[in-house]
């Protein structure tokens, strides 16, 4: 089993930044592929990015290009998640992701935080 634990959340206000973390322990050997995804209120969850973690490849959402960042430490079994230029619409439960592979699918990924949520205040 692979535990994740996410942290990083809180209130912003619009334009401000935040960085979220996702660390991995247990039997993470298997694990190449590392995500964030969110949810909103009343909406489906949605992909944010991936990295993979054995080459540092990463892959965003076209909501977040620009304005977010995915990073990992793998010494640390850590992802981070730089979001900066945050909006309102950026509000919303964070999900952090492990698995084999890399992809923007949820069913994929079989392991998964416990969330950490987002404000962003207007």
């Amino acid at each position: 089993q692979v535990q994740l634990v996410e942290s990083g959340g809180g209130l912003v206000q619009a334009g401000g930044s935040l960085r979220l973390s996702c660390a991995a322990s247990g039997r993470t050997f298997g694990v190449n592929g590392m995500a964030w995804f969110r949810q909103a209120p009343g909406k489906e969850r949605e992909f944010v990015a991936w990295i993979r973690m054995s080459d540092g490849i990463a892959y965003l959402a076209d909501s977040v290009k620009g304005r977010f960042t995915v990073s990992r430490d793998n010494a640390k079994n850590t992802e981070y998640l730089q979001m900066n230029s945050l909006k309102p619409e950026d509000t919303a439960v964070y999900y952090c992701a492990a698995g084999r592979i890399v992809t923007t699918l949820p069913g994929q990924y079989g392991y998964w935080g416990q969330g950490t949520l987002v404000t962003v205040a207007s």
